[in-house]
């Protein structure tokens, strides 16, 4: 499926769509990006039946020692069953600081340039999926893997998802979704 334009329009089809390849394929594990909780409610609307991981910003993302995610939200999605998961952005971290100081680019950065040919949320969803890898998380198994563009989501893939420290391993098996235009 291809969207004429990306973002939070799409959120709803994209889930949808996640939903019926992962019966489909028998996965059990969706991971997705949310930062201010709104996709992993309307996941948790769409999606049950799989086990919902929810990636979120590091603390510091927009402002020093402070969550995007605010805690009442994120307790309420643990509450309700999903694993949220906190962390530095894998494709990024400490590199984009280093990058910023130097005006220099890096080898990760240039990795994350290059999936974002594909779309912004290609990039999240290879990122998170290493992520909740990283965070003990997921099982090992195949998951879908849900990014978006800004807000909302509009990408939808297969992963064979593995740790930061096996990177070339990852595969994307399937693109479920994404924007035509970006």
């Amino acid at each position: 499926m291809l969207f004429d334009k990306p973002g939070k329009a799409c959120t709803e089809k994209t889930l949808e769509i996640a939903k019926e390849r992962g019966k489909e394929l028998g996965i059990e594990e969706i991971v997705l990006a949310s930062s201010h909780g709104d996709t992993a409610y309307k996941a948790l609307e769409i999606l049950n039946g799989f086990r919902l991981i929810v990636v979120s910003y590091h603390y510091g993302f927009e402002e020093p020692f402070k969550n995007i995610m605010p805690e009442e939200i994120k307790r309420d999605l643990q509450e309700k069953g999903i694993n949220v998961v906190t962390s530095t952005h894998a494709l990024s971290g400490v590199e984009r600081s280093i990058a910023k100081k130097f005006s220099g680019v890096s080898p990760v950065l240039l990795i994350a340039e290059t999936l974002r040919l594909f779309g912004q949320g290609t990039k999240v969803a290879v990122e998170i999926s290493i992520m909740a890898a990283d965070a003990g998380a997921i099982s090992g198994k195949d998951i879908i893997a849900i990014g978006g563009t800004a807000r909302g989501a509009d990408t939808a893939i297969v992963i064979k998802p593995v740790n930061q420290s096996d990177f070339f391993d990852l595969r994307i098996r399937e693109i479920l979704c994404k924007p035509r235009n970006f």
